[in-house]
């Protein structure tokens, strides 16, 4: 199958592993942060770390949207959709993510609560038309990759008078975060909002994000932090060619965006998606990220133009600030400063049946990956 077989050949990894191991400078450390979770599952998956040197570290970030929403947002959900007795509709990693008191939209619909899950936000749209009396809140989540199809949903909502759908946005900006991440960088947490963060070396661009946004927007990661930046498919070869992209600038001092990903993202990325975005949705001043505290423009919301469809401005309730579960170490492993298996939760009190936060319970979260791929079961 093309650009699938040829991207997980067993040969060419070997061989790409082999000049990895040449060209790094046994003197020092490498600090790679995946920025994606789809990077972790595949790093994890094809067992690529393993044919890294010692010394090449891969870092996991907080590109993972279910990861990153914070409790305070589910328990908005949960508050709206039991105030006001209507249909909430989601995707289905968000069903088990524990918010506050370990509830789980999951749990809220056993307990009566008309939640349901869907696989696109056309399928949304269908519990609208099918029910006419009931008002029914999609809960948009993602980065740049899904918000392209929420704002088509609010354009075909508008076009056909759909009074009774409305958005709970939560779509959230990469760029933003990764400046946080750089910013935050070897520093020391003295507020929630001021994340202690661990200095990295190089940085594993997101693929499907940068098929809509380009490559950039990640200009500021080299020429205001001094880090390169490697676009990369999310193949173990794809992985392991940025990998040696990055190596190379790091051993001559440089610091640039490239694109290894060159077969989906282009410069400027996808305009017709921006165009979309831009027509229906516009920046909040500041959004609370798990791990990250509160970032300024790093998500977006309704605009005017759709306000008659912003189920914040329909349906308010008002919730306490976010509380994590005590012992969770998300927020950390989110920042890169922890991995998984230093939690003391994980694998104890902490499993994909039993989850004790997001990291663990998302198909992109790095616990999971961690798990589910057998590495540190023993261990745990």
């Amino acid at each position: 199958m093309k650009f699938i077989d040829e991207f997980r050949d067993p040969e060419l990894a070997r061989g790409l592993a082999s000049t990895i191991a040449r060209e790094v400078d046994h003197g020092r450390a490498y600090r790679l942060m995946e920025f994606c979770g789809g990077h972790t599952h595949a790093i994890f998956r094809y067992g690529v770390q393993d044919l890294m040197p010692a010394n090449v570290r891969f870092v996991h970030g907080p590109g993972c949207p279910v990861c990153v929403l914070p409790t305070a947002r589910l328990d908005q959900a949960m508050a709206m959709t039991e105030r006001y007795g209507l249909i909430l509709c989601t995707y289905a990693d968000l069903m088990r993510v524990p918010a506050s008191n370990r509830r789980s939209l999951l749990k809220a619909k056993a307990a009566g609560a008309d939640i349901r899950m869907v696989y696109s936000t056309q399928d949304a749209l269908a519990v609208a038309r099918a029910n006419p009396g009931r008002q029914v809140v999609f809960f948009a989540i993602g980065f740049e990759t899904t918000t392209p199809p929420t704002a088509v949903a609010l354009q075909h909502a508008r076009a056909e008078g759909l009074s009774n759908f409305s958005v709970f946005c939560n779509h959230v900006l990469t760029p933003p975060a990764m400046r946080a991440i750089l910013a935050s960088a070897g520093t020391d947490a003295t507020t929630p909002d001021q994340a202690a963060g661990l200095a990295i070396d190089g940085i594993l661009g997101p693929s499907h994000v940068s098929t809509v946004i380009g490559a950039a927007p990640y200009g500021f990661v080299a020429t205001e932090f001094g880090t390169p930046l490697v676009i990369a498919g999310f193949e173990p070869l794809d992985v392991m060619q940025a990998t040696l992209m990055l190596i190379r600038q790091i051993n001559a001092g440089q610091a640039r965006v490239e694109n290894q990903y060159q077969r989906a993202v282009t410069p400027e990325g996808n305009r017709k998606a921006q165009a979309l975005m831009a027509e229906v949705l516009t920046l909040r001043d500041t959004f609370e990220w798990r791990g990250l505290g509160f970032l300024a423009d790093s998500a977006q919301r309704l605009n005017e133009a759709y306000a008659d469809f912003d189920a914040e401005r329909r349906f308010p309730v008002a919730v306490p600030p976010s509380c994590e579960v005590k012992g969770c170490e998300c927020p950390a492993v989110l920042r890169g400063v922890k991995a998984p298996a230093d939690c003391r939760l994980f694998g104890t009190l902490c499993t994909p049946e039993n989850p004790m936060g997001s990291c663990m319970v998302s198909s992109e979260g790095a616990c999971a990956a961690y798990w589910s791929y057998g590495r540190f079961r023993d261990a745990a």
